[in-house]
């Protein structure tokens, strides 16, 4: 695994397939590179474009967080000024992005910046906080309590206390219930996919149509049935060849 200093910390990556254009994935909450699997990979193969996978600080292998709180701006952070600078620093331009729940939400505040995309794939995506997430991520906090969430964790992460806190802290935050991203979404022009499993523990319908009613350019969503917040893992197959039919069919 390589690594890669941003802003004085080192994030971990990864590169798997091979091609001129380049899908750039963001993981969830708490997800990491090996929690993708072998996703980016089969979706490398089936659309012949390289993919890079990459840990965002505070993750997996990436540098251990060292402050007491990141701070309930840190998706704006991590589109606006880590994921620039992770991609000028690796000379890549126009990738599309593949972002799942909190990584899809920076890849939807990264594109309605006005960054060039060629294109942006959503899955399980947040534009603002429901009661529903906020149910199963205080539940989520008594898993982590209770149950053996913190060993299954630490198979990915060098912390994963820091790395649960980081993620579920903030949530649970007070302040955080007015987070709100729909500002920029008309300023999305790139065409969008947005999967939404409708089962969904940590979100519903209501965040695609906020998306699809608000992006500026083509939007197209894809709802699975018998899926919870993770479509590749829950749809794995469906999920796959969505995302690469999309990619099929955006401009060169």
């Amino acid at each position: 695994m390589a690594q890669i200093t941003i802003a004085g910390r080192r994030l971990a990556y990864e590169w798997t397939g091979a091609g001129a254009r380049t899908l750039v994935f963001l993981h969830e909450g708490l997800g990491s590179i090996r929690q993708w699997r072998d996703f980016p990979a089969r979706l490398a193969e089936a659309t012949g474009w390289r993919a890079l996978v990459y840990d965002r600080y505070g993750y997996g292998q990436s540098d251990v967080l060292a402050e007491p709180r990141v701070g309930t701006d840190f998706m704006h952070r991590e589109a606006l000024e880590t994921l620039p600078a992770l991609l000028a620093a690796l000379a890549i331009e126009r990738p599309v992005l593949v972002g799942h729940s909190d990584g899809a939400s920076i890849a939807l505040i990264y594109a309605g910046s006005g960054r060039p995309l060629g294109g942006l794939v959503a899955m399980a995506p947040h534009v603002f906080v429901e009661d529903v997430s906020i149910a199963s991520i205080e539940a989520a906090r008594r898993q982590f309590e209770t149950t053996d969430l913190r060993a299954r964790l630490a198979k990915y992460h060098r912390d994963p206390v820091k790395t649960f806190r980081l993620w579920n802290d903030v949530w649970l935050d007070p302040e955080f219930r007015g987070w709100n991203i729909e500002s920029y979404l008309p300023g999305i022009r790139c065409p969008v996919l947005v999967i939404q499993g409708e089962e969904d523990e940590y979100g519903t319908m209501a965040q695609v149509e906020a998306i699809r009613r608000q992006v500026s350019g083509p939007c197209e969503v894809l709802a699975l049935g018998a899926c919870r917040h993770a479509p590749h893992r829950d749809q794995p197959e469906r999920t796959l060849a969505a995302i690469a039919d999309f990619v099929a069919r955006l401009a060169p």
